[in-house]
């Protein structure tokens, strides 16, 4: 997304809310920034493995600079940008700025007592929609009145993406033998096929057989859902 195009939209935070964190839609629950921010960092991030060392001893051969890196994960998405709040008149704003920073902590930092756990958010503008839970919030109070009231302030907020165990399952496209893999039965597949796909071997459908208790592998009804769990490490 082009930052540049959104001038038209204000960026929104919204609490996301229920067993499938959907957006809520009360006012208390979405925050509307004064001034859209000039800039939004999107990271993205995976982590990869050597198995260089085991035991404390080293695996690597005598004479290998180094081990071929693996794929272990994909880390979580970071958003981070920095907001404007102004209570001087420059721009129109409903509320003053310690006003602004109650509501948008409310959302995105405040405890949630049925979750346990601070609040799922989403954030959206224009094209841009992020589900997420915050990292870090940061105010810097620039310009007070003469009894100290706070009239400016520059807020800097970091997040890191937030996906349900049912998302991740749904819409995971990684091929590690090394994590654990729903898949849901389709026309025409056979277990070995499924296994070749997820370990690159399809000698493994006898174990997958009996981990889904499965009394026939010859057949599979479209539809059922099927567990293939991690190759044990060496």
């Amino acid at each position: 997304m082009n930052p540049s195009l959104a001038t038209k939209t204000k960026l929104t935070i919204t609490r996301c809310v229920g067993e499938k964190k959907e957006p809520a839609s009360g006012d208390s629950d979405i925050f509307t920034v004064m001034l859209n921010p000039s800039t939004i960092s999107h990271a993205h991030a995976i982590d990869y493995s050597t198995g260089s060392s085991k035991g404390g001893q080293s695996k690597t051969p005598l004479g290998k600079l180094s081990d071929e890196s693996k794929f272990t994960a994909y880390k979580p998405e970071k958003v981070s940008f920095e907001l404007m709040l102004d209570g001087s008149g420059v721009v129109e704003a409903e509320d003053d700025v310690s006003t602004q920073v109650s509501n948008l902590k409310n959302i995105v930092y405040d405890y949630d007592g049925d979750e346990h756990e601070p609040c799922v958010v989403e954030i959206v503008w224009k094209d841009f929609a992020f589900k997420c839970r915050l990292d870090s919030m940061s105010i810097d109070y620039t310009l007070f009145k003469p009894d100290g009231s706070p009239i400016r302030a520059k807020v800097k907020l970091a997040f890191s993406s937030y996906m349900s165990n049912e998302e991740e399952s749904l819409q995971a496209k990684r091929s590690s033998p090394d994590l654990t893999h729903h898949v849901v039965v389709r026309a025409g597949d056979t277990l070995p096929q499924l296994c070749h796909r997820i370990y690159k071997d399809s000698r493994y459908y006898v174990a997958v057989a009996k981990f889904n208790n499965l009394n026939t592998f010859r057949f599979l009804e479209p539809g059922t859902q099927l567990r293939f769990p991690p190759l044990r490490q060496p």
